[in-house]
């Protein structure tokens, strides 16, 4: 069995969630989604975040707009729609009741 592919399946497995999550704070630029989640020791480079974000917007819980930047091109900032408001609040109630279900068992409570 390979350690490494079933590490990477785990957290593309929370990439998603934590994206709405980050994003659900406050709108963000990609690549201040990108800095918040290193910082959290879960890397995730362009090429992922970047379908993600457009399979999130085309799926309607995604808004954009566009901002000048002070040091280059317009950036895209990201917001939650309604309906990705909805989508997260789910989500957390799912994410708590796994993550329970994971403690209790990997604790050996």
């Amino acid at each position: 069995m390979d350690l490494e592919n079933t590490q990477s399946q785990m957290r593309k497995g929370v990439l998603e969630y934590c994206i709405l999550c980050i994003i659900g704070k406050s709108e963000c630029y990609a690549s201040d989604i990108i800095d918040q989640m290193k910082e959290a020791k879960l890397i995730v480079v362009e090429g992922t975040l970047y379908p993600l974000l457009t399979r999130l917007k085309n799926a309607g819980l995604l808004n954009y707009k566009w901002e000048e930047s002070k040091s280059g091109p317009p950036r895209k900032y990201y917001s939650l729609t309604d309906e990705g408001k909805s989508f997260l609040q789910a989500l957390s109630g799912t994410w708590g009741e796994l993550s329970e279900a994971v403690t209790s068992i990997t604790s050996g409570k």
